[in-house]
């Protein structure tokens, strides 16, 4: 099988390791993907991004440039058409994005099965968080990739439910959730060890990975530390973003900035190093429709978990079971949660052990992923090869 794998992905973040795991258990399983995006994306630093892009959101009015970003659609179809032509591929497999119909419209040319993988409903995200200027054009755009795709591939059943309320029939839709490398994981490093390497003996961590944003509610953790008073408690957030001065301020307020570590990018492979060392795993807040990286990561290692209980995260764990679960609405239940779980090293290992087992289960990973994806688009080829006889 031959794929072609669309993306408009032009900062090497989590959005690209998605992307690589992906292509990477493809490519394991047999299927030649051939790439088609910005340039220099995948040679870029982890955490870097596309300068003249960067600098074009920052300078445009928000109008500009989303008109920009539309007009880029006539910049992919040429570029996937030319793929097409050089390839042959069998299908296309596109990462969604707003503002990009190519796709579509060069599946249509080319009579090709085009899968959309749709990790946000993007024209709401955008309008709410970062703001939206061609709101009527987003929201088409948006409904009519969905529309169109052969098969639409949310991450969540929550997202789902946006996709057929925006007229994609449930037959056309394949919840695909968010998984692990299963190579990464096949053998665990020691808990110890590795808090020894990092200076953490005999500490209890709090711990945390990824991009941080002020909607994560990372300064609870910083109050959770701040909360002890023997000095043994202390915070690892494996990341960065545009909140870590305000926590770093925030930490030095409350006078825990020696237990608040805060360690910058880390490339994704080596995060697994650090998460080894947390003996309560948090996701502190998250977006309703999302299928969070981090939380397979924690499961993977078997991390007690505490998270958000809601319908997304249940998707995923059961509260009291595999993870413990707490009321959004209320920050007192966080670190009640997470409180409990440091007082109560069986309910950890308890709650650590069945949610390893929940994900290798189902299993969430990328190579399953990838045998869904195989399956999809052969039987879409099946269909059509049935449907010309």
């Amino acid at each position: 099988m031959k794929l072609l794998y669309h993306h408009r992905i032009a900062s090497k973040d989590g959005q690209f390791v998605h992307v690589e795991e992906l292509i990477s258990a493809l490519r394991s399983q047999g299927v030649e993907v051939v790439i088609v995006g910005p340039r220099g994306t995948g040679t870029a630093g982890f955490g870097g991004e596309n300068r003249v892009v960067a600098r074009l959101k920052k300078l445009l009015p928000d109008f500009c440039y989303e008109l920009l970003e539309f007009g880029y659609a006539l910049v992919a179809f040429v570029k996937l058409g030319r793929a097409v032509r050089q390839h042959r591929p069998d299908g296309i497999y596109e990462r969604y994005n707003l503002f990009q119909p190519a796709g579509i419209w060069i599946s249509k040319v080319y009579g090709l099965p085009l899968l959309s993988e749709v990790n946000a409903p993007l024209a709401e995200e955008r309008a709410r968080y970062s703001g939206l200027a061609l709101v009527k054009l987003a929201a088409w755009s948006e409904r009519y990739v969905w529309r169109n795709a052969a098969v639409v591939l949310p991450v969540t059943e929550v997202l789902a439910a946006k996709i057929r309320a925006a007229g994609v029939p449930r037959d056309r839709i394949r919840v695909v959730p968010n998984g692990v490398n299963a190579l990464r994981y096949r053998t665990l490093p020691d808990p110890e060890e590795v808090k020894r390497t990092l200076g953490l003996s005999g500490r209890q961590v709090l711990g945390f990975t990824g991009f941080m944003r002020e909607w994560h509610g990372l300064e609870r953790v910083v109050e959770l530390v701040a909360r002890d008073t023997s000095g043994r408690r202390c915070a690892l957030l494996v990341g960065d973003g545009p909140v870590r001065n305000s926590l770093e301020r925030y930490a030095a307020h409350l006078g825990v900035s020696d237990r608040v570590r805060i360690t910058g990018v880390v490339e994704h492979e080596k995060v697994s190093e650090f998460v080894a060392a947390f003996d309560v795993a948090l996701q502190p807040s998250v977006v309703s429709y999302a299928s969070p990286l981090k939380l397979f990561d924690y499961m993977a290692q078997g991390k007690a978990i505490v998270a958000p209980n809601t319908a997304n995260i249940k998707e995923v764990l059961d509260d009291g079971v595999s993870a413990k679960l707490f009321a959004p609405e209320d920050p007192r239940e966080f670190l009640i949660a997470a409180e409990e779980l440091l007082e109560d090293p069986g309910a950890r290992a308890r709650l650590g052990d069945a949610a390893r087992k929940v994900l290798w289960s189902k299993p969430y990973t990328w190579q399953e992923n990838a045998r869904r994806i195989q399956q999809l688009i052969e039987a879409l080829l099946n269909a059509t090869a049935t449907a010309e006889t």
